[in-house]
């Protein structure tokens, strides 16, 4: 049993635009809970929207290399529910694998699938930032434009809130 019980339907007005706001286009089934236990307070929730609209749907990284960042990241904080909801919907859409989106939850990503030397450098600086907590120069030299770069790793950070 959840420790907040998440929302259920029927939801008032207000309530049941805001949680859909937040699922993917076209998606035809209830928001996911976690989104139903954050509109139990709608205000706050509202804060949360921009920054995880802009890093997801408006970033500057290419839809894989967000993909790859966000199931390494959150496999290696045991965001195991976060892990499954970009699992079940945007990784495929995104061209991931499903070899390699099992290999983001292993200790060795590389051993577990073929990554282009892109996706490799991406999973070695999510392992490198999460152990240390420091990203080194030569990670931050990933072969990556400036703003996409200062897009990538914010989300190392959320699992950890």
């Amino acid at each position: 049993m959840p420790r907040i019980e998440p929302l259920t339907p029927p939801y008032p007005a207000p309530i049941d635009r805001a949680p859909r706001r937040w699922m993917p286009p076209g998606v035809g089934h209830e928001p996911i809970a976690l989104f139903r236990v954050l509109h139990r307070h709608p205000e706050p929730a509202s804060r949360m929207f921009a920054p995880g609209a802009g890093l997801l749907g408006h970033g500057l990284l290419p839809a894989p290399d967000r993909e790859i960042v966000i199931a390494r990241v959150t496999a290696r904080a045991g965001c195991a529910y976060e892990w499954g909801v970009h699992a079940a919907s945007l990784a495929e859409q995104a061209g991931l694998s499903p070899e390699q989106l099992r290999a983001t939850a292993r200790p060795d990503p590389a051993a577990g699938a073929p990554w282009p030397p892109r996706h490799r450098a991406l999973l070695d600086a999510v392992d490198e930032l999460h152990d240390t907590a420091h990203l080194s120069h030569a990670a931050y030299g990933l072969p990556l434009e400036a703003e996409p770069r200062a897009t990538a790793f914010p989300a190392e950070g959320h699992p950890h809130a």
